[in-house]
């Protein structure tokens, strides 16, 4: 794989975010496979059109591109309009989205990585506080990707290294599950395995019981935070995320 971009394409491009745009999708589109089927490619969408900015054409998953340069701190990424980005969370067709890291000083890949659609809540997208000038009630807004458990950031690319597509696509696979929840099932389910990733490689439901308070402040509208973190192992073990050992005691299953 090619990590770096074709700077050929940006003759008579003066918009330092119009080369990067263009830079970065020519970049995507020539060299990464569908995670979701394993097609050896993903096709661009046509420009202008309201869709994602790519899609596989065996499978029909779609896909939005976010670069930025230097490494992402984890948190919040830039986006576009509020409104339109909860619009688009919620459609049948939501997107899966890939962040693209590069090197500015040799327009360079260095990281690649994606959040699977089966993640992405409309909580996770954070309205900025002021409008955009002459533009009332028009709110950009970030994605914020810091809720995400570590599954849900699946590495293609890390520090300038590709990681094996057979890695990836098992990962998409895994956490399918997810898909057939509904929207407050789903964000209990993220809270927990977000929970999880904080423990070691095995545990027992008491240091599950260690979240209550943060839960609690998470899910204010629940009442019963004990018995909602049993269902949610119960769930997670039923899917192969942990194992159940008995006597209270579970271990994370890897990917």
């Amino acid at each position: 794989m090619d990590l770096r971009f074709n700077k050929d394409l940006i003759e008579g491009y003066h918009s330092p975010r119009q080369i990067i745009r263009r830079l970065s999708e020519d970049w995507l589109e020539r060299n990464i496979y569908c995670p979701s089927c394993g097609r050896h490619s993903i096709s661009a969408f046509g420009n202008n059109t309201k869709v994602g900015d790519f899609f596989c054409p065996d499978c029909d998953e779609q896909f939005e591109l976010k670069s930025k340069s230097g490494l992402s701190n984890g948190k919040k990424v830039p986006d576009g309009a509020y409104e339109s980005m909860i619009a688009r969370i919620q459609a049948e067709d939501n997107p899966t989205f890939f962040f693209l890291a590069y090197r500015k000083a040799d327009y360079s890949v260095q990281q690649l990585v994606l959040v699977p659609k089966h993640f992405i809540t409309t909580k996770m997208i954070v309205p900025r506080h002021k409008a955009l000038k002459g533009r009332n009630n028009y709110l950009m807004c970030d994605m914020d990707i810091s809720t995400l458990p570590e599954s849900g950031k699946i590495l293609l690319i890390d520090k300038a290294q590709m990681i094996e597509p057979e890695t990836v696509c098992h990962q998409w696979k895994k956490h399918l599950f997810l898909r057939q929840q509904q929207s407050k099932s789903k964000g209990w389910l993220l809270a927990m395995m977000k929970c999880i990733d904080k423990l070691p490689e095995q545990f027992d439901v008491q240091q599950v019981y260690a979240f209550e308070q943060a839960l609690s402040v998470q899910f204010p509208e629940n009442k019963h935070i004990k018995d909602k973190i049993r269902q949610q192992l119960q769930i997670l073990r039923n899917q192969n995320v942990i194992e159940f050992l008995g006597r209270g005691k579970y271990r994370k299953i890897k990917s």
